[in-house]
């Protein structure tokens, strides 16, 4: 009886043992983490862009991977501003990119910068004049300041890709041309619109994905980019002007259309600014369209009224006192 007993034990602590052997088996990695490589799934924000789609051939975005508890350097992180370049299907970086034991965070941004200086105050401009079109070794003046941003948190060396979902850490203004009621023939499809006062200097923290204005920026004047028969769009670095002052200034026909506002430009924001065009320029009217706010619908709160005033192209200097047409 006691040889059946020994018998048996030793039975179950085999079995045991093979069973805990096929478990260990089955949760162990299919491969080490220094030899698995990283692939990438990245997200653009929709309804953004000039072209209002998504990523297109050859957009580079700047990646780095960073340990989980340790700050984001310029240098010594798994992954230090690699550029992935998008093919029209995947991204790549021009070199196998390797996981590492351990938990990470991954930081990318877009456009992608060639040789950053400060994680913390990266500097970085919009373009003064955003009618500047894209070639097929540089973005267009709108496309290379729209700044997006992306992180993907605790993640670990793994098959699956990491998921990059970018947004917008800039502001957009967009101006539409509307043809009232009284205003006789077609509306002008060649009009110009300026943004004035505004700062096109920013600093960004590139771990956190926020811009802010260079505090000894100057205040310039910043040509938006028509994308369409009356419409008209800008890339504007996050700011508030505190004091009403020359704003939005729309010139066609020979006649300019000056507004002077306070206004808050928020971080990843879109504010709409429609413009009802009279035959009377004094008695053009300004309707606030609203907010968009991660380019999904929000209202517009009233601390945004805008003054508009016009006058001749070109007869006064700008600053000066004008006839009021509108105010809201």
């Amino acid at each position: 009886m006691k040889n059946y007993i020994i018998r048996y034990a030793s039975l179950a602590l085999a079995i045991l043992g093979v069973v805990a052997c096929s478990e260990e088996h089955e949760t162990a990695p299919s491969q080490d983490a220094k030899s698995t490589p990283m692939s990438f799934v990245v997200t653009h924000p929709g309804q953004t862009r000039a072209t209002a789609t998504a990523f297109e051939r050859n957009d580079r975005i700047g990646l780095y991977v960073a340990d989980v508890n340790a700050p984001l350097e310029l240098g010594g992180n798994l992954v230090n501003n690699e550029a992935l370049t998008f093919d029209g299907n995947k991204w790549a970086a021009s070199r196998t990119l390797f996981w590492d034991k351990g938990s990470f965070n991954a930081y990318a941004y877009y456009p992608y910068i060639n040789g950053i200086s400060s994680i913390t105050d990266q500097p970085f401009s919009v373009s003064t004049d955003q009618r500047t079109a894209k070639t097929a070794t540089a973005l267009g003046g709108y496309e290379a300041s729209d700044l997006l941003f992306a992180t993907s948190k605790k993640i670990m060396a793994s098959v699956s890709p990491i998921r990059l979902t970018f947004k917008h850490i800039m502001s957009k203004l967009k101006i539409r041309l509307i043809k009232g009621e009284d205003f006789e023939g077609d509306m002008p499809t060649t009009a110009t619109v300026y943004i004035h006062n505004t700062v096109p200097t920013a600093t960004v923290d590139l771990q956190v994905g926020v811009a802010t204005r260079y505090v000894k920026g100057t205040r310039q004047t910043i040509i938006a980019r028509q994308d369409g028969d009356t419409s008209y769009s800008a890339i504007i670095v996050p700011q508030r002007i505190d004091n009403r002052q020359p704003l939005i200034e729309v010139v066609m026909n020979g006649v300019s259309y000056l507004f002077e506002s306070k206004f808050q430009f928020k971080p990843g924001t879109e504010h709409l600014v429609n413009l009802i065009i009279s035959d009377n320029p004094d008695k053009v009217k300004i309707d606030i369209g609203g907010e968009i706010q991660d380019w999904q619908y929000l209202y517009l709160n009233e601390e945004n009224n805008l003054h508009i005033v016009s006058r001749s192209a070109g007869t006064y200097p700008m600053g000066s006192s004008f006839m009021a047409a509108a105010l809201w």
